[in-house]
C-alpha cells in the first residue's frame, strides 16, 4: 500500500465533524459524520447510513477499514 500524502491528511482533517460520503469497494456508499481516521485510512463514522442504489439503511457509529475505501468527499446532511 502506498503512503498517503500530507496534503491528503490535511484535507481529511478539514472534514472532521462534518458529513462525508465514503464510497467503498463493491459500489456501496456510507454517509455520516467523520469522527476520526488514522494513517491506514480507517475511519470512524457516526450517524452512518449505508447507501445502495435508492435505498438507505441506518447503521449508527461504525468503523470502516481503510482497505475498503475508494473515495471520501464532503457531503450535505
Amino acid at each position: 500500500m502506498s503512503e498517503l500524502s500530507p496534503s491528503t491528511f490535511k484535507e481529511l482533517k478539514s472534514y472532521l465533524g462534518g458529513y462525508v460520503l465514503v464510497k467503498l469497494k463493491g459500489g456501496k456508499g456510507i454517509k455520516g459524520i467523520l469522527r476520526s481516521y488514522d494513517q491506514h485510512l480507517n475511519l470512524i463514522v457516526d450517524n452512518a447510513e449505508e447507501i445502495e442504489g435508492e435505498s438507505t439503511r441506518a447503521l449508527g457509529l461504525i468503523l470502516i477499514r481503510g482497505d475498503n475505501v475508494v473515495l471520501i468527499s464532503p457531503a450535505s446532511k
